[in-house]
């Protein structure tokens, strides 16, 4: 190394003699051997990142295609290699550039401090890279649906390009970086404000995070951000919804750590959803069981232990408490209401579409000047919206078809239907 410097400032010394002997003076002489010297390292610099980009870079990426570790073909697709070519000429020109300029002291400054402030730019483009890449072959691996790392991988980011601009800021003033860094106390009021979201929405998101709150993929509802439908992505600052109708709601990630909202994992992961829908019944077709309706309604496969055992059960209660039947207020007696209820049971218990591992019930609801709610509340054995709100409508177009065979009536206000019925 000694003998090229050596060499080369002979080789200057020869130049700068030549031109003297031509009639320049020694100033003049020098000046122009300087930018002869300058242009010329310039022109090697584009010389070596050529030799580097298509040379050298063509190589690493034959290597990366037949090797089997993702992570290098992350590397070339976010163009890290391609970045570290640019870090060659820039250091060979700052190398060199005291060798070849043997006066203009303020020159070499200048370029070298463009120099180092280039370099740290084109560091940090790299570093952006190489997180980028780190976090693609993060997507890869089972774990990032339920731990998204986008959020650290954004604050390192910010760490990053923060350390960088004190860098080039130390640069330009000349002052060294902890110096600088020193000074940060006296606006550390402003970076706090001018970072708020920053900050609130990292702590946000190891909350997130560590409490297994959100994940990639999960189905939330939050109406005060008019959000329904899926996460598909979690960044240091918002969470990105996808809702339903195919818009997207971006939410602060602080506010689902100081709001509520509802995460629907859980019923993804049990494999079925709830029905809780209600039918209501005019209290007006309620009324006691007759015998010749305790007998049609016998002849319902899945009703006929059913009305047995109750009329039994009923008998022997009346009987024991000496109840006179010809009454019909006295004692126990079944009501159309009181079958229907338990054939709706019975319906959805051989339902092969409704869960029998979870809870299924048929209840009555508070009365309303609507009628008497007669409340489905089940669980069907889908996640599939589709297919749920198909089975939810099987069921229910059987329980209107069913209604009058059980001499019950459904309220609905009147329509134009019923007025004419009445003029007519």
């Amino acid at each position: 190394m000694l003998s090229i410097v050596e060499y080369l400032r002979d080789l200057s010394r020869l130049v700068k003699h030549w031109l003297i002997g031509t009639g320049l003076s020694n100033f003049l002489a020098t000046t122009i051997t300087d930018y002869m010297w300058l242009i010329g390292l310039f022109l090697l610099a584009i010389l070596v990142f050529y030799i580097t980009k298509n040379i050298v870079y063509r190589i690493i990426r034959r290597v990366a295609r037949k090797s089997k570790t993702p992570f290098d073909d992350f590397l070339i697709e976010r163009k890290f290699f391609v970045r570290l070519c640019y870090l060659v000429p820039a250091y060979l020109v700052q190398l060199m550039i005291p060798m070849v300029i043997s006066q203009m002291h303020g020159l070499i400054v200048f370029l070298q401090t463009l120099t180092s402030i280039y370099i740290t730019f084109i560091i940090l483009l790299a570093i952006d890279a190489f997180l980028n890449a780190s976090h693609d072959l993060y997507l890869t691996l089972p774990v990032s649906k339920d731990k998204p790392i986008k959020g650290f991988i954004q604050v390192v980011k910010i760490i990053a390009y923060s350390v960088g601009v004190i860098i080039i800021i130390a640069l330009l003033s000349g002052k060294k970086p902890l110096a600088l860094l020193g000074g940060l106390g006296a606006i550390s009021a402003i970076l706090l404000l001018v970072f708020k979201d920053s900050i609130l929405g990292f702590v946000a998101g190891m909350q997130l995070t560590a409490n297994n709150m959100i994940r990639i993929g999960d189905w939330i509802s939050m109406p005060k951000h008019d959000a329904d439908g899926t996460v598909r992505e979690i960044t240091l600052t918002t969470v990105k919804v996808e809702n339903f109708d195919k818009t997207y709601t971006f939410i602060p990630a602080y506010s689902l750590v100081s709001d509520s909202f509802r995460n629907w994992r859980g019923m993804e992961e049990a494999g079925v959803r709830r029905i809780t829908r209600a039918i209501n019944i005019d209290v007006n077709s309620v009324k006691f069981c007759t015998p010749e309706m305790l007998q049609k309604f016998e002849q319902v496969a899945v009703l006929q232990d059913y009305i047995r055992y109750t009329e039994e059960e009923i008998r022997a209660y009346n009987q024991q408490f000496g109840y006179d039947n010809t009454v019909l207020v006295n004692g126990r007696r079944q009501t159309n209401l009181g079958v229907f209820r338990a054939y709706l049971s019975h319906y959805l218990k051989n339902n092969p579409f409704i869960s029998n591992d979870h809870t299924l019930i048929v209840r009555h609801l508070a009365p309303t000047e609507k009628g008497l709610p007669v409340q489905i509340y089940c669980f069907a054995n889908t996640t599939e919206w589709a297919q749920y709100e198909k089975i939810q409508a099987d069921i229910f177009d059987h329980v209107f078809a069913v209604i009058p065979f059980f001499e019950l009536r459904l309220f609905q206000n009147p329509t134009g239907a019923d007025f004419r019925g009445l003029v007519n």
